[in-house]
């Protein structure tokens, strides 16, 4: 970092270019670097409210410095990691990209699939494939291949169409904990490394290299886990700096070990949920980090011809609001650490690169909700968990009833949504689009459903013209989606996952897991504030626009004025 760039950013009358070190260099025409940022699960408002307690050189360099966008919001209904992530990439919704959910009922292959799984490219690295004994997040369980690629991406991302303008020339390199967080950015064209919980250290496929480059096993091999064995996660501020304290009414979990309160401690290296628990924590972010600062150097970004890119999706925030709730001293000081995160890579970037050289793009690939105890306490009594086993008596008994066929008619529910037999009703001589409407009449029925909408009524476009509805409908891909999409009253939510009680889920198409931040910061960007509704699907078509490159092949998102009139 150079040593100059933190005090500047103290100076309130320093310009986007202004931060660089003295004597700053003029911003190049055309950023040598677009870095593209993705915090997993940042509900835009989590940013305000523990403003306070970041430093100068990571969130606030972005919100005070960069042009911030407060009222961002996805157009679609399932607001789930891969839907999210595609959408950024793409600008464009899953009924365009085809990213309906984490997992979706593929009948070609009559069995639910996940939604990166790739038959065709195995892992580089051997058993580095889920590992069943440590993987908190059970939409990879779907996956019975243990190979990726982003073949199953059915629009060109924005990286993509950078490879295309530059000949190939433009170095493109995505970075997360999560596969499909790196995947889904890197697009096609570029190269995507994600971290295996079961061998601690970044893998990625043969779809995109044959073998490892040597910075990567270099890296591997140093064992940057081991830093963590037998150590804590403990509060880096006094407890009395924490905007919300610790309550009773507080819905925490224990997992394998994982106490309830502070300090967490991680275990021994050897302890089998070792890695998980520093996902769990701001660990997943910082070897993130350290892995993508460590790419920058050794593939010398921003050095080329043409535009490189890089994106870096940070995934705890997530893990941890789905352990804690975003209303929790973990929630707090993870981001408070994920800002101190931020901060270093910036500052990389900025060593390496000039952040006057740099255009910075951060945002998130949902939100999320509050826990139930969390609102209850605060007087809203209708926050619940939902019991997803109460759904499936009730359909047999309609279903005996009316077609004399029952439990065989239903295929599975993935979230969203309720798929069924089609072999079944065809040999039964059933109508489809009738038993679909049974089954949605009867779900609708049942406490905590707020609407169940059928396929059939999609197609057909005969919807209640509603914003709710539109977000249903921009979910809906005609080989990917169910026969019934499932919407769950505000702040009611499964809480169980694989067996697991966490605390709070998103995946609805309610506000707040709809808001995200939208940040463009650096190169020739100056600070603004805007308040006017945005989406995330904007931010492609911008990059596209900014770089003079063609917009995905399915992008339905604005060009940001803002950005693009520098």
């Amino acid at each position: 970092m150079k040593k100059a760039w933190i005090p500047l950013l103290t100076l309130a009358s320093c310009s986007a270019i202004g931060l660089m070190s003295a004597p700053a260099t003029a911003a190049t025409e055309t950023p040598k670097l677009v870095l593209q940022i993705t915090v997993d699960g940042l509900r835009a408002d989590l940013l305000e409210r523990y403003k306070h307690n970041f430093g100068e050189s990571g969130f606030r360099y972005l919100m005070d410095q960069g042009v911030y966008y407060t009222n961002a919001h996805y157009q679609h209904g399932n607001t789930e990691t891969i839907v999210g992530h595609v959408s950024l990439a793409t600008g464009a919704p899953p009924s365009v990209h085809g990213m309906v959910g984490n997992v979706w009922y593929d009948r070609s292959k009559a069995r639910l699939v996940y939604n990166v799984e790739d038959e065709n490219y195995n892992m580089l690295s051997a058993n580095a494939g889920v590992n069943q004994s440590t993987e908190i997040d059970p939409t990879q369980k779907a996956a019975k291949q243990d190979g990726r690629s982003p073949e199953p991406i059915l629009s060109t991302t924005f990286s993509d169409e950078l490879a295309v303008a530059s000949n190939g020339e433009s170095k493109i390199f995505s970075v997360s904990v999560k596969d499909r967080g790196a995947i889904s950015l890197a697009g096609h064209s570029g190269k995507a490394f994600w971290f295996s919980k079961a061998q601690s250290e970044f893998v990625t496929s043969n779809y995109y290299y044959q073998q490892y480059p040597s910075w990567v096993m270099d890296w591997n091999a140093a064992d940057h886990t081991a830093q963590y064995s037998k150590q804590r996660w403990t509060l880096s501020l006094p407890r009395e700096k924490y905007t919300l304290k610790e309550t009773a009414t507080e819905h925490k979990v224990d997992l394998a070990g994982f106490k309830r309160t502070f300090p967490h401690p991680y275990g021994p290296a050897s302890y089998p949920y070792f890695s998980t628990m520093l996902t769990l924590s701001p660990a997943g972010d910082e070897l993130t980090e350290n892995f993508a600062s460590t790419l920058i150097d050794k593939e010398q970004l921003g050095q080329g011809k043409f535009t490189d890119y890089l994106a870096v999706s940070f995934s705890s925030n997530d893990y941890v609001i789905h352990m804690y709730g975003p209303s929790s001293l973990e929630t707090e000081d993870n981001l408070i650490r994920l800002d101190s995160t931020i901060a270093k890579l910036l500052g990389q970037v900025d060593n390496k690169v000039g952040l006057e050289n740099t255009l910075i793009v951060l945002s998130a690939d949902h939100g999320v909700p509050e826990a139930a105890p969390t609102v209850n306490a605060l007087g809203y009594q209708t926050a619940r968990y939902f019991d997803k086993e109460v759904v499936k008596p009730a359909l047999i008994k309609t279903l005996k009833s009316r077609f004399g066929v029952g439990e065989d008619l239903v295929r599975l529910y993935a979230q969203p949504y309720i798929y069924l037999d089609h072999e079944v009703i065809k040999r039964k001589g059933l109508d489809l689009g009738t038993v679909q409407a049974v089954i949605a009449d009867e779900v609708a029925k049942i406490e905590g459903v707020a609407a169940a909408v059928t396929s059939r009524d999609i197609e057909a476009n005969s919807l209640p013209d509603s914003h709710l509805m539109q977000l249903v409908k921009n979910n809906y891909h005609p080989q990917r989606s169910g026969d019934v999409y499932v919407v769950f009253n505000p702040r009611t939510y499964i809480n169980d996952m694989d067996g697991l009680t966490i605390a709070s889920t998103h995946g609805s198409p309610w506000r707040y897991d709809t808001h995200v931040p939208v940040i463009f910061a650096g190169h020739t960007i100056k600070s603004q504030q805007v308040s006017r509704p945005i989406t995330p699907y904007d931010i492609a078509p911008t990059l596209s626009n900014v770089l003079g490159v063609t917009q995905p092949s399915g992008s339905i998102g604005d060009v940001l004025s803002e950005i693009t009139k520098h």
